[in-house]
């Protein structure tokens, strides 16, 4: 056990070296807002939630049942064939033209592809 929390450790540390840049990301907004609901119901608040999160039902019996159906049809074990949002794909080549001086084409499939955290910087 002790020999694997040394690894743990150095391993850890490894990744914040190679990852440095990470550390300057901005905080995940979801992180605070989650932070600031259990300090308000921690001290006796009242909260309505209309946040993302876990439902407080079950789905609905016809909902389940129509995605048992589809996750039997195989044409649906495919990756979506949809090109992505028009005005976002467009936003991506802005972004990586003023970035790094590169002209790309909005509408080839490759650009859905891009990492989330990219996406969303982007759009701040």
């Amino acid at each position: 056990m002790f020999f694997n929390l040394i690894h743990i450790r150095v391993a850890q540390e490894l990744l914040m070296e190679e990852f440095h840049r990470i550390s300057r990301l901005p905080p995940y907004v979801f992180n605070i807002v989650n932070e600031l609901k259990a300090k308000a119901r921690a001290a006796g608040e009242d909260i309505i939630d209309f946040g993302m999160g876990n439902p407080d039902q079950p789905t609905p019996k016809h909902i389940v049942d129509k995605m048992l159906e589809a996750t039997k049809r195989p044409d649906t074990h495919r990756y979506s064939m949809s090109k992505g949002i028009p005005r976002l794909r467009k936003a991506i080549c802005n972004w990586y033209k003023t970035r790094f001086d590169v002209d790309l084409d909005p509408k080839p499939k490759q650009l859905s592809r891009l990492a989330l955290k990219k996406v969303w910087r982007i759009w701040r």
